[in-house]
């Protein structure tokens, strides 16, 4: 059987990619080799789907760096706003959260993956599922296909098949071997946006303690002349941090995961803490220095709990190497130093990061390099397209990487029926 447009992979970039050719008038098929479409857009954002960020194309831009610039045709395609208009034409209403996170109303990723098929129907594409694509092969004419159900042909294919984070998903890498096959560099695959692990008996303790504001950053240790320690930053990020029985999570963990993540020596870092962020050190200073004398006999954890959580607060005064009944008029110069330190920037030693299974994206994929930004059509194979997750392409937390994919699967759509 042969089409003029096969896009293979049912996720946020296949569904749109596969629309919009058919809404231009092309023959198309979209194949899922999982049993139901859409199985990572139904687990994102805890089966919330965090659809997008409430912001213009120019912050979705900014949010991914330099590498963000690749993305400009995608989102002047389909910005964050059309993005909301799609979904919301479709019957799923969408709320901004405090953080910019947009979700549907309902709180339901199902909402969303309805609106998404509802869509697809109507464009007249066809779609199967549970048919994994075995093989792909240029031919003089296009692609040949080899699939469970058999084989067929197209004009032009469309590779959305995602990434290698959450296995269970079905994302396994395919297209990133369908890509190398056919000529195209892949960027080494790793893990991104995976919380990451950590050996200290006492960040265990804390574990299911959420902390709302903390700056972190990502440093690697060196021993420089002797044994002095320097301190170099790699990552840095802000945001909410959770304390977990394997090591640390939260949006600012999840951020600054990549660095580790892509490291020859992940086990060679700290992250350095600043669970005050708004505090000046100096301003710590005052507070102890001016309780030392209105209120002496009050212990230092009970004067530091108006400010972080008493678990919190208990930890930091042990790592701080004080004890926990300490009084405040009992503190020396030195002994306040090391209590600040540990409240602003106490270094973590890290082990590692959680890996795939945990990871919501994948950094690396398909070379930018080699992939027509205005078209998202490869450079080296024509009729050869790619959107989403198997591009080199990862952002933060907040629904940035869920628009990419829309976008880039949308304007990939749109340049093969062309």
């Amino acid at each position: 059987m042969h089409w003029d447009v096969v896009v293979i992979g049912a996720g946020a970039a296949g569904f749109l990619a596969a629309t919009r050719a058919a809404e231009n008038g092309r023959r198309v098929l979209l194949i899922e080799k999982n049993p139901r479409p859409g199985v990572k857009i139904l687990m994102s954002g805890g089966t919330r789907c965090n659809l997008t960020h409430a912001t213009d194309a120019r912050g979705i831009v900014d949010a991914f760096g330099r590498p963000g610039r690749f993305l400009h045709s995608a989102l002047a395609a389909l910005g964050p706003g059309d993005l909301v208009q799609l979904v919301e034409a479709e019957g799923v209403a969408t709320k901004i959260e405090e953080t910019g996170k947009v979700f549907p109303v309902s709180n339901r990723a199902a909402d969303v993956l309805t609106a998404l098929r509802s869509r697809l129907d109507r464009s007249g594409a066809t779609m199967t599922v549970g048919d994994p694509v075995l093989s792909l092969d240029r031919t003089a004419d296009g692609f040949a296909l080899r699939t469970a159900a058999g084989e067929l042909t197209a004009d032009r294919i469309i590779i959305t098949t995602g990434g290698l984070s959450y296995p269970g998903c079905g994302t396994t890498g395919d297209g990133f071997a369908w890509a190398k096959q056919l000529g195209h560099t892949i960027v080494t695959p790793r893990p991104a946006l995976t919380p990451l692990t950590a050996s200290a008996e006492w960040v265990r303790e804390l574990r299911g303690l959420t902390i709302p504001d903390v700056d972190v950053q990502v440093v690697e240790r060196a021993v420089d002349g002797v044994a002095e320690k320097k301190l170099r930053p790699i990552a840095r990020q802000r945001g909410s941090f959770l304390f977990t029985h394997f090591g640390l999570s939260g949006p600012a963990v999840l951020d600054v995961s990549r660095a580790v993540t892509s490291h020859p020596r992940s086990d060679s870092l700290d992250l350095v803490c600043d669970f005050l962020p708004n505090v000046h050190a100096d301003e710590i200073g005052d507070v102890l220095q001016q309780a030392s004398v209105s209120a002496g006999k009050q212990q230092v954890v009970s004067l530091l709990t108006n400010w972080l959580p008493r678990r919190l607060i208990e930890a930091l005064v042990r790592e701080a190497e004080l004890s926990g009944d300490r009084r405040v008029a009992e503190l020396s110069r030195r002994d306040r130093e090391r209590l600040i330190a540990a409240v602003k920037q106490l270094a973590i030693p890290l082990t590692g990061a959680l890996g795939y299974q945990k990871a919501e994206v994948t950094a690396g994929g398909v070379s930018l390099d080699e992939v027509d930004s205005r078209t998202m059509q490869s450079k080296l194979v024509p009729g050869l397209f790619f959107a989403g997750e198997v591009l080199d392409l990862d952002g933060p937390i907040g629904g940035y990487n869920f628009q990419a994919a829309f976008s880039t699967g949308w304007l990939a759509g749109e340049a093969a029926s062309k």
